[in-house]
């Protein structure tokens, strides 16, 4: 046998195991294991146009087996909130850039007997603006308040109806506790009624599943659909892998984000042993202080945020808004502890690094880090060993802050909003502060953009969420530059 012709059998062979055809080696069987989608399409060097020579077909395969896949690009074009500091993206923004609180006393429940007494609540919120009367009824605040924020990111995206059944159109929300706190209700009213007394809706109102069949039902988005269950990085897990599942060619656009409604006795019990929870009982809108030597804890929030994601030739052909590009993204686990942050802050570190090399970015091309920053007194150090692990001197000179010093920690709901704060900084330029840094700590050293916001040429960010159990997750975000 010819070296040739051996050569011709390799090549044949590894064709066969890729789908391919050697009389075609663009071509791709549909049937072949990972026959990629159209938006995966793979580049080949134009070597005919540089050198003027036509290529035999084996040579043309080889080139093929080893061609980079183009990443498919994925957009944001569309923004809903529904949160403590207002009812809208817009209004969010606005109150975060003048570092104004949304933590206030507890009015969802008597808390007096209990040590911590204060909460970011979404006042003022009225679900018949969003759902039918009597739907609402049978769906719990987390749901409600999904999808709100939800039909608001539609209406931003130019979509005044519903989806039509699109298969194409997917939803994925993060939560941490879904309807927990109706459960825990409903068990109450069980012990002192009997069985017959709970309502036939009730499984519907808790599953940690239904606000993401709720938004798909009730805009009629008949794809992808998923619901992220990992606490506090919830959020940026869901927005990350909406863009993941895109460029993988399962959806063409995604309604992405999260949603919690926490604020109850046995979630303010539940923390309160663990003396996680700040007890500033007496100064609400100073309690949450991401790295100031003072802090004492998290404050506790609720609300929801959708953003719509979508395929960079859907949002153009439709002739969409676009916000801003999602990079990149990574998850990892500190496989350390379920509730403290692992001292050496590896997985953090390496979550952040990855999730850069995913993107395709370096420490020099980030300009802002929103930081997970919940105002705990190891979550702080520990991120920002990260940070300084991660980025060396650099870390000196990058703008870090922490939504959560206005939101309070929101869970399922915090990554998205973190997510819709950093869209708003690679629109506007602005960095949103850290309110409430007063006091500096030696084990948070770097420039948390204290209480005053900040004009910065801001192209490409990180957003940090680092949930209970180790679970982290990091996205990479960018403004949008043109095809």
């Amino acid at each position: 046998m010819t070296a040739r012709r051996a050569l011709s059998g390799k090549i044949r062979g590894k064709l066969l195991e890729e789908g391919m055809s050697l009389e075609n080696p663009n071509a791709r069987s549909p049937f072949s294991p990972g026959a990629p989608s159209m938006s995966n399409t793979l580049e080949m060097p134009p070597v005919e146009m540089l050198t003027g020579q036509r290529l035999d077909p084996e040579t043309l395969a080889m080139m093929q087996l080893h061609a980079k896949p183009r990443r498919t690009r994925v957009v944001i074009t569309g923004l809903g909130a529904i949160t403590p500091l207002g009812h809208s993206p817009e209004e969010l923004w606005r109150n975060l850039l003048a570092a104004k609180s949304g933590i206030s006393p507890v009015s969802l429940f008597d808390a007096s007997n209990y040590k911590t007494r204060i909460a970011g609540e979404v006042k003022g919120f009225e679900p018949t603006q969003y759902v039918d009367s009597k739907d609402a009824r049978r769906m719990g605040r987390a749901t409600l308040f999904a999808l709100a924020a939800a039909k608001e990111a539609m209406l931003d995206a130019g979509f005044k109806g519903n989806f039509n059944e699109d298969p194409r159109v997917g939803v994925l929300l993060g939560t941490a506790l879904g309807g927990f706190v109706e459960a825990i209700e409903a068990h109450n009213g069980f012990l002192q009624k009997g069985p017959d007394r709970v309502s036939p809706f009730l499984a519907a109102v808790i599953l940690p599943n239904m606000p993401s069949f709720y938004v798909a039902n009730y805009y009629r988005a008949r794809g992808y659909n998923s619901t992220v269950v990992t606490a506090c990085a919830a959020g940026t897990h869901a927005v990350g892998a909406a863009a993941e599942i895109i460029r993988r060619g399962d959806a063409d656009m995604m309604l992405t984000g999260g949603t919690d409604a926490i604020i109850s006795d046995i979630v303010f019990a539940a923390f309160g042993v663990m003396r996680a929870l700040s007890t500033r009982n007496d100064d609400p809108e100073h309690a949450s202080r991401p790295f100031d030597k003072n802090r004492d804890g998290f404050v506790v929030g609720e609300g929801s945020a959708v953003l719509v994601v979508e395929k960079l030739e859907n949002a153009l052909a439709r002739g969409a808004k676009i916000y801003a590009e999602v990079l990149g993204y990574v998850t990892n686990s500190d496989a350390y502890h379920f509730a403290a942050p692992d001292p050496q802050a590896i997985g953090a570190t390496r979550v952040m690094q990855d999730a850069m090399k995913n993107a395709g970015v370096t420490i020099d091309d980030i300009d802002y880090i929103n930081a997970h920053g919940t105002s705990t007194p190891l979550n702080d150090a520990g991120e920002t060993l990260a940070i300084k692990t991660v980025f060396g001197e650099r870390a000196y000179h990058v703008p870090i802050s922490s939504t959560k010093s206005m939101l309070g920690h929101s869970m399922g709901a915090a990554g998205a909003f973190e997510a819709v704060a950093c869209t708003m900084t690679l629109r506007d330029q602005k960095i949103h502060p850290t309110a409430n840094y007063e006091t500096p700590d030696p084990a948070c050293d770097l420039d948390y953009v204290p209480n005053t916001p900040r004009d910065a040429k801001v192209d490409v960010l990180l957003s940090n969420s680092f949930g209970l159990g180790g679970q982290n997750a990091c996205l990479v975000l960018g403004k949008y530059k043109g095809k």
